[in-house]
């Protein structure tokens, strides 16, 4: 290992397995807590050095949300240190499988994702050594119970990692509150837990999250999601329009026939999203709905002769899109990912790297009403009421202004972790 430098709470996970420890008898590891503390290398480090120093010719799992997950959040770091140890890492990507030899021994190891309930037949059939299951609240309770059941060698461990979700999660309720049941090692993780982080940096992710999120991804705590969404939000973050030009033009937009539209115009300056104007439609207060083409017109009235670059649209307004492609707007479907879209509308705000401007009064107000829903059964989930601007806001933060690797990627990062 070099001169890496690890926590006490790294080294137990990289040791537990071994016939040394007071841990070896546990059948798996739960490590759960947060954000950049560390986990995820030393889980994967320590489950490839027990995997070869335990079995050869046997087969292993290696499991993510997506198959694409796995290769970024573990094998892209782990795989180059590992062949820094000695070990040959030959990849069949075609396969999604890894061939790993270390001296006379050899095992492989194959890449599942865990995105729905169909992915419990991917792992079906298979007799496993082990698996290591990263990410796993995000996966389905099937595939994760398919993925257990596979592994049936003689002394065969589960190796688990994640960051918390509500405490309703049925991982939560099944594993980590039966871990000495179930004989499994749980160690809750901070970002004190991570040597390599410098003391600004965990400040700087300190101030990135709030509320749930806050609670969840910076203290490792597995709480409910409720009161305001945006807990944060006042007349602070509220600021009038910048003077001076601006670089680029974007309109966002969540459609409504019944329920009110929200449009929401953006431009860019320095850096920063300022949504400069809004225009807001409730069908149900005023009486009478209005038709595409005259949402098409109101849309063309607060682009104002400005040259836009994309109308970020909802997804599922497909005959307004087609009325505003039709009209010669080129329209960019939106990312409609909430909980991802969430975190990253409360980032960029806190951030400073989007702001919202005086006129635009619907937006704010819905800042002050949205909430999450209290009554969902232990599930993160909004209240729809009050969400109209809410939506659009999140269209943009997740479509524009989030990409391009904002803030050293903390932005990117947070998005790969999708829950849906």
């Amino acid at each position: 290992m070099g001169a890496m430098v690890f926590s006490p709470k790294q080294r137990r996970v990289l040791t537990w397995w071994r016939p040394s420890s007071p841990d070896r008898d546990r059948q798996a590891i739960i490590c759960d807590g947060a954000v950049r503390s560390g986990k995820t290398l030393c889980t994967g480090l320590s489950f490839f050095c027990w995997a070869m120093s335990s079995f050869r010719g046997k087969n292993f799992a290696l499991c993510g949300r997506t198959i694409q997950s796995v290769r970024r959040n573990l094998l892209s770091e782990l795989l180059p240190m590992l062949e820094g140890m000695g070990f040959s890492c030959r990849q069949k990507l075609s396969k999604n499988l890894i061939e790993v030899r270390l001296g006379k021994r050899k095992n492989l190891f194959y890449l599942f994702g865990g995105k729905d309930e169909s992915s419990a037949a991917l792992i079906q059939g298979m007799t496993l050594a082990g698996a290591l299951l990263d990410e796993v609240a995000l996966m389905p309770r099937s595939f994760v119970e398919q993925t257990a059941a596979r592994c049936s060698v003689t002394g065969s461990r589960l190796w688990f990692s994640c960051n918390p979700e509500s405490p309703a999660h049925w991982f939560y309720q099944e594993w980590v509150l039966k871990a000495e049941e179930k004989n499994t090692l749980r160690l809750q993780f901070t970002m004190l837990d991570n040597p390599g982080l410098s003391p600004q940096v965990r400040e700087r992710y300190a101030n990135t999250f709030q509320g749930t999120f806050y609670r969840r991804f910076v203290l490792g705590e597995w709480v409910a999601a409720e009161g305001l969404v945006y807990d944060f939000f006042d007349e602070s973050f509220v600021k009038p329009a910048p003077e001076g030009e601006m670089e680029r033009w974007y309109i966002s937009c969540d459609y409504g026939t019944s329920n009110p539209t929200s449009m929401g115009l953006w431009g860019l300056q320095r850096g920063v999203w300022y949504r400069l104007g809004e225009y807001y439609y409730d069908a149900r207060e005023q009486h009478r709905q209005k038709t595409d083409e005259e949402y098409a017109d109101a849309l063309a009235d607060l682009a104002g002769g400005r040259e836009i670059q994309a109308v970020v649209a909802d997804p599922s307004a497909a005959s307004f899109c087609e009325t505003l492609r039709r009209r010669g707007w080129r329209v960019k479907k939106a990312d409609n990912q909430v909980l991802s879209g969430i975190r990253l509308t409360a980032q960029l705000l806190k951030s400073g790297r989007m702001v919202i401007c005086e006129g635009c009064k619907d937006a704010i107000r819905e800042f002050g009403l949205y909430r999450w829903d209290e009554d969902s059964q232990g599930q993160d989930k909004v209240k729809k009421e009050h969400d109209h601007a809410m939506d659009e806001i999140r269209y943009f933060a997740a479509t524009v202004a989030a990409k391009g690797g904002l803030a050293g990627g903390m932005y990117a990062g947070t998005v790969e972790r999708r829950r849906f």
